[in-house]
């Protein structure tokens, strides 16, 4: 079975890097009924700042809004998932890199059950061709 690779909007906020800042806007987020597809919180100019993509983005932001969580994006980036095996997300880089398409980051994270995920961002300029290259139409 082939990865199945989706590009999807994601958004971002930065909090104050010190604990359960983070927890606050999950806590804010899960308390709306909102579902997230990925999270990655890491450490970015004395802040902490925390990516999210959205299952139902009109939910998220209306729940974002009232939880007074300010926001920037939508932006886009690429959600993978498929069968855990040697090199998954190596193939994946392989192809970017053989068309000249910096990853700007990624995460990836073995799901369980033989299977794995990964979130994959590159610049906003590559994202059309990175797009072509992986085969997401």
């Amino acid at each position: 079975m082939p990865d199945s690779i989706t590009l999807t909007d994601y958004y971002y906020t930065t909090v104050p890097d010190k604990p359960g800042e983070g927890l606050r806007v999950l806590n804010a987020l899960r308390d709306a009924g909102v579902n997230l597809l990925a999270y990655s919180g890491f450490p970015a100019a004395r802040r902490a700042q925390i990516d999210l993509v959205p299952e139902h983005p009109a939910a998220f932001l209306a729940a974002a809004k009232a939880a007074k969580i300010k926001l920037t994006g939508p932006k886009k980036v690429f959600l993978i998932s498929g069968e855990d095996r040697p090199g998954a997300v190596a193939g994946i880089c392989e192809k970017l890199a053989g068309a000249k398409i910096n990853v700007t980051a990624a995460d990836a994270v073995c799901a369980g059950m033989g299977r794995y995920g990964a979130i994959l961002w590159v610049k906003p300029r590559d994202v059309k061709k990175a797009a072509k290259v992986l085969g997401v139409v």
